[in-house]
């Protein structure tokens, strides 16, 4: 409990650490929601922790040891006491962030494995070096990525949806590493708890009217994470909340 009610004090510098040859960043934190994924969990937020000391899970309802795991690994642990959905999750730690720290960035971060923190990085330096107020990732602007035929149709139909709605040319509609400036966090308020969050998110973002890119990134399909969330059935599933909302 003590870890769990830790309170960070954030140094607002972007640091090298000469000693491990990679960037330390410290005013940007991962926000990683986490449901029953106590077998990689922490893997996962070491893994990350070597370039983002600051890392804050939503553990929405799990039924693990997902809790225990995500602090072992030096975790900030913010707990759902029921399952809300991956919408609701993120919009706690977006809540967190804005409340508690004082972050000039936040990165949304899957806690299954499939995102690397190398691109996370990347898209950081990019946010700062072109002034972004933020930077979807894309697992369609390299070839490291290669999603089955049926899921690319069902992404691509996303894509076509959001651009309509939201006038933004996004290749990867629903692609779940986003970095986000401060200032555009301010203008998020979720309400889609689903999977459809990921098309509010980028509605919000358009409305603020800040610039923006889309960086290349690597999706790290395993057993593990298509089991847990990168099947085609969920990409159906984005799309029924998108109509149903």
């Amino acid at each position: 409990m003590e870890e769990r009610n830790r309170k960070w004090s954030i140094d607002m510098r972007y640091c090298q650490n000469t000693s491990m040859g990679h960037h330390i960043i410290t005013d940007t934190w991962l926000v990683v929601p986490v449901f029953n994924e106590a077998e990689v969990v922490a893997d996962v937020i070491t893994e990350a922790r070597k370039t983002f000391p600051h890392v804050v899970c939503i553990d929405d309802g799990s039924s693990d040891e997902s809790v225990s795991e995500a602090l072992r690994a030096g975790a900030t642990v913010v707990v759902h006491p029921v399952n809300l959905g991956q919408g609701a999750a993120l919009q706690t730690g977006f809540d967190y962030i804005r409340d508690f720290t004082d972050a000039a960035y936040v990165v949304t971060f899957d806690a299954d494995g499939q995102h690397d923190p190398n691109d996370a990085a990347a898209m950081v330096s990019r946010a700062r070096a072109e002034g972004l107020g933020f930077v979807f990732g894309s697992r369609f602007m390299d070839r490291r990525t290669r999603p089955g035929f049926a899921k690319r149709v069902v992404l691509g139909i996303a894509v076509v949806g959001t651009r309509l709605t939201t006038g933004l040319d996004l290749t990867d509609a629903h692609n779940g590493l986003r970095l986000i400036r401060r200032d555009a966090l301010e203008r998020i308020a979720l309400n889609q708890h689903g999977m459809a969050h990921a098309s509010e998110i980028v509605a919000a973002l358009a409305a603020t009217g800040l610039p923006w890119a889309e960086h290349p990134v690597h999706i790290r399909y395993t057993e593990y994470s298509r089991a847990k969330g990168q099947s085609l059935l969920n990409s159906v599933n984005i799309l029924a909340d998108l109509i149903l909302k």
